[in-house]
């Protein structure tokens, strides 16, 4: 039994606890034995729901069911959570505009669905004596992604390659 899972029947451990029954009516406070006999009426398990209340509140329940609930509730939560991922956009100095806005629109579709973009322009031989054309690029894309991201890191020399991590707007994550 896991230590998040409640205390079921007689792992409960105080001696007076507050009942609620299977419609939700309060019973009152009891003893642990009147209220695992009151459990056993209904045909049902006493499960602590309020470990740190005075006294303890049980409530009596199925607590197969209860627990074949929680792990639906749980599953249907992760189901809704979205990872964002980091979608890289590579290019090269010399990338012609039509290639350039091709990637730019792929860069778009990555932010619309959420992800963040990381563009990167790599360098080869002496094309590294000339980093402002690179720069240049990188704001040329920021410029025209404006409108759906927000730009993370500024474009940022890092060995042969300057990148420049953009982020989806937070009106668009919705």
């Amino acid at each position: 039994m896991a230590e998040k899972d409640p205390r079921v029947n007689r792992r409960i451990r105080s001696a007076e606890v507050r009942i609620i029954d299977p419609d939700g009516e309060q019973l009152g406070i009891m003893t642990l034995d009147d209220a695992l006999d009151k459990a056993e009426e209904f045909g049902l398990d006493l499960v602590e729901v309020a470990p740190n209340a005075k006294p303890p509140v049980c409530r009596i329940m199925d607590y197969g069911k209860y627990k074949y609930q929680q792990k639906k509730r749980s599953a249907e939560a992760r189901k809704k959570s979205s990872r964002v991922e980091l979608k890289e956009v590579k290019m090269r100095p010399k990338t012609d505009d039509h290639d350039f806005m091709t990637k730019v629109r792929h860069a778009k579709k990555f932010l619309e669905e959420g992800n963040k973009v990381k563009f990167t322009v790599m360098f080869r031989g002496r094309e590294i004596t000339h980093p402002e054309i690179a720069s240049e690029m990188l704001h040329r894309a920021a410029g025209i992604l404006v409108e759906i991201a927000d730009v993370e890191q500024t474009p940022k020399l890092e060995g042969r390659n300057m990148g420049m991590m953009l982020s989806p707007k937070s009106s668009n994550k919705e």
